[in-house]
This record gives structure tokens, sequence and C-alpha cells, in this order.
């Protein structure tokens, strides 16, 4: 299945002429910044099919004739080219908002052959800087990337729910390098279902979330900790255990950890561009360590000790425990060591500093797609 990168041409390739927003002749025609650099890096690099997406207002009317719109267009078209970047289709609604056609956007009436089995539509994207094109988007069932001068340029045309429009809005940038760089360095989300007669887990993971967090294990101290792994590690991070809490926390914290270092472990993927090491930070009392390496191998170092039986309603033996689970799922080394005398600090300055080792250890570099070993592998 191909995925496609849907282009608005005006405010997107080219500047949008600022008086009547029509580029009518070649002296109006100015190139969005960085435009070339980074399309003909996407063109080069990634895999996606490049179509233009076009509403020209009352083109082939008196008030826009073609002779004046072609000059244009063909020197946009071939400049492109010349760099590399070839659109294998070229879709141009020439009606005026009023007349509801069904082909101008952000209806889908000149796009209906990419609903098909052919394309990948969930994985695609369209660019583009008025908010129609953001409900193009919507309308099709991929995310938009917004390069948004006026986040209201086009609100006048839209059918949907803004809402539901910012809802499918993966990126809002004017800056053609940060474009690409979403483009090359796409979301690692994965998730596992993990049953046995112990526990039932279902667990989504986005590395390159935000914070936002959804979980339940049973046990509420385990999911303020987790909690603390997606908030001070800006991941995504969805938890639901149901385990067998009658008998007692064992099995819960052990499979949801061995689970959440599997997904790691499968969202890192081919690891190229990652800084694979990651911090030690400060909680009143408490300094906590913890070091990591995302080096294929699993081992765990050790160095806290609590003086209480559980913190909430976790058992502090099963602290080590689950760290040791998560280092066998992901196949990382991890060091961990806190110092204090506040408990509950100790164990929660460990998971916010195991946080923040994994955001720095996830974090990839666009421009150094490497794999970080002279073993050549990892």
């Amino acid at each position: 299945m191909k995925k496609v990168l849907f282009i608005d041409r005006d405010g997107t390739l080219v500047l949008e002429p600022p008086v009547d927003y029509q580029l009518d002749s070649l002296e109006k025609l100015e190139y969005y910044p960085k435009v070339f650099q980074y399309m003909a890096k996407i063109a080069s690099e990634l895999d996606y099919e490049l179509v233009m997406v076009t509403n020209q207002d009352g083109l082939g009317t008196d008030a826009f004739p073609e002779n004046t719109f072609w000059p244009a267009q063909n020197k946009i078209i071939d400049a492109f080219a010349k760099e590399g970047v070839v659109f294998t289709e070229v879709h141009i609604d020439k009606t005026f908002p009023h007349e509801n056609a069904e082909t101008r956007k952000p209806r889908t009436g000149l796009l209906t052959k990419y609903f098909s089995e052919n394309y990948d539509l969930k994985n695609s994207f369209v660019l583009g800087d008025r908010i129609t094109d953001m409900e193009l988007a919507k309308n099709l069932g991929a995310k938009g990337i917004f390069l948004s001068e006026d986040p209201e340029l086009g609100a006048n045309e839209i059918e949907s729910s803004k809402q539901e429009i910012l809802d499918c809005i993966a990126l809002t940038s004017t800056d053609w390098s940060k474009i690409y760089e979403f483009l090359k360095l796409e979301d690692r989300v994965v998730e596992i279902t993990r049953n046995t007669n112990e526990t039932k887990i279902y667990i989504k993971l986005n590395l390159d979330g935000t914070g936002k967090n959804d979980i339940n294990t049973g046990l509420s101290f385990f999911d303020h900790m987790l909690d603390q792994i997606g908030r001070h590690g800006a991941m995504d991070l969805t938890v639901k255990v149901d385990g067998d809490l009658n008998v007692d926390e064992h099995h819960t914290i052990e499979d949801t950890m061995i689970a959440l270092g599997e997904l790691f472990n499968k969202a890192l993927g081919n690891k190229l561009g990652i800084e694979r090491y990651g911090f030690c930070l400060p909680m009143d009392d408490c300094l906590a360590q913890v070091a990591v390496d995302f080096g294929g191998r699993n081992w765990l170092e050790w160095d806290a000790e609590f003086k209480r039986e559980k913190i909430g309603d976790m058992p502090t033996e099963m602290f080590f425990h689950l760290f040791k689970s998560f280092t066998d799922g992901a196949k990382c080394n991890l060091n961990v060591k806190a110092e204090g005398v506040n408990e509950h600090h100790k164990i929660e300055g460990i998971f916010k500093a195991f946080a923040k080792a994994m955001k720095m250890a996830v974090k990839r570099d666009s421009n150094k797609m490497f794999l970080p070993s002279t073993k050549g592998m990892l």
C-alpha cells in the first residue's frame, strides 16, 4: 500500500499573493522558504507518492483566465522536477466556494481513486495552509500538517466541527525543515495484548508523545509510578491490567513490566539515529540515578534499599523485580542507584530519573540516522 502526501500549492509550496490570493503572473511567483531543499529530501529519502491538490477559484473565467494561470503553474512543476520532486498527479478544482462542488477541497471528489486497497490513507498526510486542507485530511482518513500563518484562513468553508479537524492535525509548522524531520522520524507507536492465566494486559506506547496517560493496573501506587514514566519521558502510555490481585501483587507488576519492556524494544525498531544512552535528579532528600543502554542485552545493577514493607499498595520487594522484568523485555542495561531517607521520595525519584533516561536514550536525530554501535548491530 502506498502512502501519499497530498500537497496544497499556494501558501504551501509557493507564497500566496497577499492582495488577491491569485497567482496569475510570473511576477507574483515566489517560492516558500526552504521548500526546494526539504521537498527534494522528502522525494529522495522517504516513501511517499506526491500529489498536488489545489483550489483555484474561478479558473477559466474572465476574472482568472487560464492563460494567466498556466505559465506560473508550469514553472512551478518544472522547477520542482529539476530538484527531483515529481508529482504523480496534479488535481486542480476550478470552482468557486458558493458552488459547493464535490471536487473542491475539503471535499474529496477529485481524489476518489485513493480510496482503494492500493493506498494507505491512514498513514498519509495532507499539507496545507488553510483549515480546509486539514478538513480534507479528516475526510480522507489521513493526518494533517498545517502550515498555519493564519489559523482562521478558510474557516468560512469548513463543514465539520473545529475540534474534529484539530484532532486530525499531526503537526503545525511553517518551517519545511521541521516538516521533513517530522515525516522522516515517524511516530513510534506500538501496542501489545498479553494474556495469561494470571494477568490480562493491554498496553499502547507512543515514544514520541506528550505525556498523555491512561493507566489502570489495580494498584494505585503502581499507576502513579507508571504515570511518571509517561509524563517525564514525554511518552503517551495506555496501560490496562486485570491481574490476580486476590493472590498478590507479584504477577501484575512483573507481567506489566515485561510487556512494557517488549513494547520499548519493538518501538525502537532498527534503532537508527537514537541516542542509545541516557539521568540523575534530586527529589528533596533523595538523589536518584538511572543510566540506560539500549544495546540489545539485558542487565540490571541495583543499589537502593527500602526499610518499609510497602509504599502505598506496592511491596517494596517488587521494585528491583519490576525493573529487572523491564530489562528482560526491552533487552537493555539499567544501572539504578538511590539514596535518601524518605522511602516515597526514593522510589518516585527512581521512576522520574528512569523516565528522563528513557527520553534521552530514545531521542532521534534526523540528520544522523546511523546505528550508534561499532558492532554494526544492536
